[in-house]
């Protein structure tokens, strides 16, 4: 498979877990499926990559269409898991927002020598392979167990799982997950942080008029 195949499987991919995390009779083997599936849509993301480097098939569209898959993974859990009632509406709108900023200050900065994310605190909170790794583990870490408390939340009454999420009274479960989102949005914002820093030199170069230009303006 080509690196490009390899992010259109991972979001394929992602869209299957969701469905079948949202499907209304849940049973024990299609939720531990759905398990399965996010977790592999979270570890593809180093697959691209890697067969990017090392077959040599590293292109800058191939580059931009890895961040857009990056992107729809983790709009399409949160917003799946928002519309369920799990976690706070403004928590996929933030990673909207993130990505967005965040996205376009690389774009307009480009690749190579003007790249974003050159100085060496930036390297490590965005592209270094433990700041990486950490959150990728972190984000997996938060879509299984979400989707794990969503199906044991809508699971027919009865059942072990029922049983045991009316027992605690839904209070300990539901700040569990609470926490892991809090974690990995902080996550998202803190590696965020050095592409902001180093983009305000774009976004600070495009307010200024051009001097030619401001006498045509006050004309």
């Amino acid at each position: 498979m080509t690196p490009n195949q390899v992010t259109l499987t991972r979001i394929f991919t992602a869209f299957l877990a969701v469905g079948l995390f949202s499907v209304g009779a849940h049973v024990l083997a299609v939720d531990l499926t759905a398990v399965v599936l996010t977790i592999a849509a979270i570890g593809l993301d180093g697959v691209d990559g890697y067969l990017a480097r090392t077959r040599g098939l590293a292109t800058t569209f191939g580059a931009k269409f890895d961040i857009l898959g990056d992107r729809v993974v983790e709009n399409l859990f949160f917003t799946c898991f928002a519309a369920s009632g799990l976690i706070s509406l403004w928590v996929p709108v933030l990673f909207f927002a993130r990505g967005a900023l965040t996205d376009f200050l690389s774009a307009r900065a480009g690749f190579g020598q003007n790249a974003i994310g050159k100085t060496g605190w930036g390297r490590s909170l965005v592209s270094s392979r433990t700041s990486r790794a950490s959150y990728a583990a972190l984000k997996c870490m938060c879509f299984c167990y979400l989707g794990f408390l969503l199906s044991v939340r809508d699971m027919a009454a009865g059942t072990a799982w029922s049983r045991w999420f009316k027992a605690t009274g839904a209070a300990w479960p539901l700040v569990t997950a609470q926490a892991i989102t809090l974690f990995t949005v902080v996550f998202c914002i803190v590696r965020a942080i050095p592409v902001l820093w180093e983009g305000r030199r774009i976004l600070l170069a495009h307010d200024r008029v051009p001097k030619a230009a401001a006498v045509g303006l006050s004309r």
